[in-house]
């Protein structure tokens, strides 16, 4: 009982600053739609960093991917994190910075639809109103992976009831979210990136040294048939009647391993892809206050990333020498981090550890309920029924649009069996396949048009449904990852669709010719153009500064 105290006063402590951050920038965010939504595109390069990749791994960092090492060795884990980590840093490499200068060009856009609608110069809202409609059912979806980590963790912390635990950690979610807007959520984002952080290096030594070191942890593992192979996958044997790993002789029991083959790696490394289309990374992109700190940006992520992943998978590898058999399915093997953090650590200790959990979690969902609460309001209530609907009028809208998001994320997590690490992999298919060739393609080729635009998100989501639920059950060579055969589907239908439709027009090809130059040339909303003048100056005049 002692211990618990100190565990849970760690992480109200923890939970309370969370919510004070909200608060404290709750008035300035408050002030403007661009402020809610996009942080008044003035944050700096590590706060952009750290609240991109926080708010991007969520709880699967910590829970999802140990729990898979734990459960089926290193192959799945180590591909996807490579995956992970080459689509990091090439988002970050070729995207990053053509989006944050194009976004100034097409009109100020402020959120992912706003940019694309701009970009294509939808003025009837088609394109904006698809891409927001995707991000609401997918995020939806994401909130409530998010949720079962929270209902998760307390219940294994504290042997509480799931659904109680889970219900209250979304509360505490929804509430700074409603209050902060965009700033609390970096904020809070780069606070939670760092405690993740922390707390995976602090599990992952303890394990290491509690494991026997490293040399008797490698022979144990070895021992296991095709865990420690990036080219089998490790079988645990599982009890008919109960669906647990069998256990003889106080060793768990696995049977013959299954080859992983190209198909399977190819598969794994098409996680990567996602990021081109994820929409709570590319915000990020639009709110840095400068093109000239992406680079740096760049660096602190893809950094962040590579050293997060390689623990947390290690943590799921060790886990198992030190745990053999104690968690005896796939869904009790994602609270593995959770398990070594209580033996290890004092509970004090423990407490700020786990509360990376609950940081992540927080970060990750609040990220996707603003985003979704943008997507509504900017893009869907502004953009399409009330074009001269006023800033209180949008974030009334996009509060509103919290409160579903907030209950649809408690129905999808109300089943405490799901899998954290399937119910990720679903949503980042679907948005990484609806967002990521059409963002690609908006930045890169000249000749994208609105009809492309279209159709690339369309069968972009119409393929990962169809061969997430007809295809993939039909094994081998379409037990493939949905999101690759989606997002080339969706590139293809860009490209010939198109090629097939009217050439842009010369507006918008005099934008996407010039939006790199430096110094900035650039047609502004009202219609004068800029030929000498910085970026700065042009962005200054957008945003009415100048």
């Amino acid at each position: 009982m002692a211990n618990d105290f100190w565990i849970l006063l760690a992480m109200v402590l923890y939970f309370a600053a969370m919510l004070s951050i909200g608060f404290v920038y709750s008035k300035r965010s408050n002030s403007s739609s661009k402020e809610y939504f996009a942080g008044g595109r003035g944050v700096g390069p590590w706060l952009t960093a750290l609240s991109a990749e926080a708010s991007d791994m969520s709880g699967w960092l910590l829970m999802g991917l140990p729990g898979l090492a734990y459960f089926t060795g290193a192959a799945d884990p180590m591909w996807t994190a490579l995956g992970l980590a080459i689509g990091t840093y090439m988002n970050w490499k070729i995207v990053a910075r053509r989006l944050r200068r194009y976004s100034v060009v097409a009109g100020d856009a402020i959120t992912i639809p706003d940019f694309f609608a701009k970009r294509f110069h939808d003025t009837k809202g088609v394109i904006s109103t698809i891409a927001a409609i995707i991000i609401l059912v997918f995020f939806s979806v994401y909130v409530g992976s998010c949720f079962v980590t929270v209902g998760k963790l307390f219940a294994t912390l504290f042997g509480f009831d799931y659904h109680l635990m889970m219900i209250l950690g979304a509360l505490v979610v929804f509430v700074y979210t409603v209050v902060g807007g965009y700033l609390s959520v970096v904020m809070t984002d780069f606070i939670q990136g760092l405690l993740m952080f922390f707390a995976l290096a602090v599990v992952f030594i303890g394990t290491v040294a509690n494991a026997g070191g490293v040399d008797n942890t490698v022979a144990f593992l070895q021992s296991i048939p095709g865990y420690l192979s990036g080219v089998q996958v490790a079988a645990p044997k599982l009890d008919p009647s109960t669906g647990q790993q069998l256990v003889e002789a106080g060793r768990a029991v696995f049977g013959a391993p299954s080859d992983y083959g190209i198909i399977t790696i190819v598969s794994m490394l098409a996680w990567g892809l996602g990021y081109f289309g994820m929409p709570q990374v590319l915000v990020r992109f639009l709110s840095i206050r400068s093109v000239e700190e992406v680079r740096k940006s760049r660096i602190i992520a893809t950094l962040w990333c590579v050293l997060s992943l390689a623990s947390a998978v290690c943590i799921g590898l060790v886990g198992r020498a030190m745990m053999p058999t104690e968690l005896l399915t796939s869904t009790d093997a994602e609270t593995i981090f959770i398990v070594l953090a209580q033996t290890l650590l004092p509970s004090f200790m423990c407490g700020v550890v786990v509360s990376g959990i609950f940081a992540a979690s927080m970060s990750s969902s609040s990220s996707y309920m603003i985003i979704g609460a943008s997507a509504m309001g900017e893009n869907i209530f502004r953009g399409l029924f009330h074009k001269k609907a006023t800033d209180r009028q949008v974030m009334i809208v996009a509060r509103a649009t919290l409160v579903v998001m907030f209950l649809f994320g408690i129905l999808v997590a109300y089943d405490q069996n799901s899998s954290i690490f399937q119910v990720v992999s679903y949503a980042w298919a679907g948005l990484g396949a609806s967002f990521g060739p059409l963002m690609l393609c908006s930045l890169y080729w000249r000749r994208a048009n609105k009809a492309g635009a279209v159709a690339g998100m369309l069968s972009g989501t119409a393929t990962v449904l169809i061969w997430h639920n007809l295809m993939k059950p039909l094994g081998g060579v379409f037990a493939i990852y949905e999101l690759l055969p989606a997002f080339l589907i969706s590139l293809l239908f860009i490209v010939v669709v198109s090629l097939l439709t009217e050439n842009p027009n010369e507006q918008m090809l005099y934008e996407f010719d010039r939006y790199m130059d430096d110094p900035l040339p650039g047609t502004l909303p009202s219609g004068s153009v800029l030929v000498d003048e910085p970026m700065e100056a042009m962005e200054a005049e957008v945003r009415g500064e100048k």
